[in-house]
């Protein structure tokens, strides 16, 4: 089929690694000159696949059908984590009885392996089509059926001609395509041009500004996104979580093109600013006072609306900044680690510098040129000594560097690092705010609880067993990094 936007991958951007280790000095220099190259771990942990982000990007649209096209293994991974949080979300919509999202697996076996799976993807897309008459269907590869060679392009022409009411877009995203998982989010927004909205060039509408992105944004934080918009005279339409047909095909006839993060969505952006003139800014995601300062000025010089931009950031932080200094009371010179996607990573950073926190570490997991500035900003709070750890799922480093370097209070996933004792809390939330200053309060008041209320993980340290033997602690935490010679 043809494809207005061909496949690529974000390995080859500039200064990107997912495998390094250094300090926040030593990084930005390397790659300041062009330096800093691509390490390899000889033990890896685990990854985070491809195929997932594309399922969390499209799962959500609405008369859409996806249907993987794998064993159920693969299906089973993005699938399961993208309902509960679409649940939340039409739960909070107040919409309890309407229809999950429609996932279906082709459940490939040992026969289809060895003979090829294509008839039964047919067969799996009309059924798709008899139970649930859907506008669009997304046919997504795996690493098995990419392996094998089924051919989910001439499927989906097939299917187009049989059924031309219904839009058909294979997405070639099987797991090993590319080591950095956000080309999975490239690739969700490449099929919603390529096959849904193709070559059609509706009129802009005035003050209508896309916003794309990630699929971990709570509805309370779309709303609050859309309320600070709608401040400076903007109407959001946010891409592609929960989105229609409808609002797909308005990406086009928007004046202006932003992102929640520096890189999510900027390829597609790029594109659309080539194809249609649509202007772009590339921002920070709005989490703490000062990010959600820098990305309110930075989408108003670009749509020209810097007055009322000042004037609505002078009166939201008036109404928050007595309550920071009470939370920046108890939690000043506390030291933090941090483990977050690159760009919610950045932007809880310099709110714990807001709240007076010292960062030791953060673990990203990636690293590239265009986050660079943002590292620098940090920079200003914490110095450049704290430690940058990327690293896309590799919880045995994780959990190594943080019972050496003993945080006060430790920001994400904390499965393994509660069982260290230490207080710890997360910035994702699936049903409050934690962007604009509104999230600020609520998220400092997280942390204000996680100090108060640590019996739990104090419990869990003194009666469960560590996840790795002690020799391991007393091990380098890069022991089974590759570095190469800068």
């Amino acid at each position: 089929m043809e494809r207005i936007i061909r496949d690529k991958i974000r390995d080859t951007r500039e200064g990107f690694t997912d495998a390094q280790a250094g300090s926040a000095g030593h990084m930005r220099d390397r790659v300041k000159k062009n330096c800093l190259k691509n390490a390899h771990r000889t033990f890896e942990q685990g990854i985070q696949c491809v195929q997932v982000n594309s399922v969390n990007a499209l799962a959500s649209i609405q008369d859409s059908v996806m249907i993987i096209h794998s064993p159920y293994g693969c299906s089973a991974c993005g699938s399961l984590a993208a309902i509960e949080r679409i649940n939340i979300y039409k739960h909070h919509m107040g919409d309890t009885n309407g229809e999950t999202s429609r996932i279906i697996s082709t459940a490939l076996g040992e026969k289809e392996v060895i003979l090829g799976g294509e008839d039964r993807l047919e067969e799996t897309a009309r059924e798709a089509i008899l139970r649930h008459h859907p506008k669009m269907i997304f046919i997504l590869s795996s690493c098995a059926s990419a392996i094998i060679g089924d051919d989910i392009d001439a499927v989906s022409e097939r299917l187009q001609e049989e059924y031309p009411d219904v839009i058909f877009a294979p997405i070639h995203c099987e797991g090993f395509k590319s080591r950095n998982h956000a080309t999975g989010y490239d690739l969700a927004l490449s099929a919603l041009q390529n096959f849904v909205i193709r070559n059609a060039r509706p009129k802009k509408e005035k003050g209508l500004i896309n916003l794309f992105a990630t699929h971990s944004l709570s509805l309370a934080d779309q709303q609050e996104m859309k309320r600070m918009l709608r401040a400076i005279g903007l109407e959001a339409n946010i891409m592609p979580y929960n989105a229609a047909y409808e609002d797909i095909m308005r990406i086009p006839a928007a004046e202006y093109n932003i992102s929640v993060c520096q890189i999510f969505g900027d390829e597609y952006m790029d594109f659309l600013h080539k194809e249609y003139g649509t202007p772009y800014t590339v921002t920070c995601m709005p989490i703490g006072s000062d990010s959600t300062d820098r990305w309110l000025r930075a989408i108003a010089k670009l749509v020209g609306k810097e007055k009322e931009a000042e004037e609505f950031i002078e009166r939201e932080r008036g109404e928050v900044e007595e309550e920071i200094g009470h939370i920046r009371k108890k939690t000043k010179g506390l030291k933090v680690c941090i483990t977050a996607g690159t760009g919610r990573g950045l932007a809880a950073a310099t709110l714990m510098g807001e709240y007076g926190m010292q960062l030791l570490c953060i673990h990203a997991p990636y690293y590239e040129k265009a986050y660079v500035e943002d590292f620098e900003r940090l920079e200003e709070y914490h110095g450049s000594e704290f430690l940058i750890n990327v690293a896309d799922m590799q919880p045995y480093e994780q959990i190594n560097l943080i019972k050496k370097l003993k945080p006060d209070v430790f920001i994400g996933m904390a499965n393994w690092v509660s069982r260290l004792g230490i207080p710890t809390t997360h910035i994702l939330d699936g049903k409050r705010p934690t962007f604009g200053y509104r999230g600020v309060l609520y998220l400092g008041r997280k942390i204000e609880d996680a100090l108060d209320n640590n019996n739990f993980n104090k419990k869990l340290k003194d009666f469960s067993n560590p996840p790795f033997r002690d020799s391991w602690y007393k091990e380098d935490a890069f022991k089974y990094f590759d570095f190469p010679a800068q």
